[in-house]
């Protein structure tokens, strides 16, 4: 099973245009990875070079140790499901899945037929008459079913409403503990989607802007309230991320790990210590001033 995928000062350039700066990371083991970004962040870009679309301009990229460019070996191993138009698609679904079994190795038809029947998805119907929904949760089906060592998932579940997209979330935290692999989702509903993520990778303006696992990045923020003047000396010094003030009470939200020392001095001096939720902090480390 795939379970390495290193980028290694990888940039690509599109028409002169730099696209991905000098991006490093290293992916190890079955996780489920969240890649956050604003629009036109570069998150497209990224997984496309993971899925031997593009080439990078320079770096280099691995997956176990290969370079999966034109690597039919790697190439079969990686899922890339993103939305596709399928306004001229006449085939069904079973057409489809057909061709889903036929190049990956790993696919499972018995769990296929499973999420079609969980999604309510029509197997006489052609793939053109769909509607966006039904399209998000044909893609989540060729993910899943599919079973690849490394699955990506780019915004391919957007067109779902709220209820079919929890099925869909539970059907990874499943798959993951039944058959674990390697799953990255790219998505704009962090705080919807935060409980799935074992670790975040946040691209900002074509570069990596942070790597963590989850657990440490949110406990590294925190929100201090109390009387202005106590608040502004006690996060004197530290990372501030937004500031808000009514009256005589200001709330600040930090990026930085506190002590036990320090939270103590804070409960001394009677502020209050809060935490942030991964969304806060990624709109507030994706700021544009930052």
């Amino acid at each position: 099973m795939m379970n390495q995928i290193d980028f290694q000062n990888v940039s690509l350039k599109i028409n002169k245009t730099d696209i991905l700066n000098d991006i490093s990371f290293h992916l190890d083991g079955p996780k489920i990875y969240g890649l956050l970004g604003k629009n036109g962040a570069g998150k497209t870009t990224l997984l496309s070079l993971l899925a031997s679309f593009r080439e990078p301009t320079s770096g280099a990229l691995r997956i176990n140790g290969e370079e999966p460019f034109e690597n039919a070996a790697i190439m079969n191993s990686v899922a890339f499901i993103y939305e596709k138009d399928r306004k001229e698609e006449t085939e069904k679904i079973p057409g489809l899945l057909e061709l889903v079994e036929r190049y990956r190795p790993n696919y499972d038809k018995e769990y296929a037929n499973y999420l079609i029947d969980k999604f309510n998805l029509p197997l006489n119907k052609a793939v053109k008459s769909f509607s966006k929904g039904m399209l998000s949760a044909l893609n989540v089906v060729i993910g899943l079913a599919g079973r690849t060592p490394i699955t990506i998932f780019d915004e391919a579940y957007q067109g779902m409403d709220a209820p079919t997209r929890e099925i869909f979330y539970k059907e990874v935290l499943a798959e993951q503990a039944k058959h674990p692999r390697i799953f990255i989702l790219s998505t704009h509903l962090v705080s919807e989607m935060d409980y799935l993520f074992d670790e975040i990778l946040i691209i900002n303006n074509g570069s990596l802007l942070l790597h963590e696992d989850y657990e440490s990045l949110v406990s590294r923020g925190a929100s201090i309230t109390g009387s202005q003047s106590t608040v502004d000396h006690f996060v004197r010094g530290k990372s501030i991320l937004n500031e808000q003030q009514l009256g005589n009470t200001k709330s600040v939200m930090i990026y930085d790990e506190l002590s036990e020392s320090e939270r103590n001095e804070a409960m001394a001096l009677g502020l209050e210590i809060g935490t942030i939720s991964l969304q806060d902090l990624f709109i507030h480390l994706t700021r544009e001033e930052r």
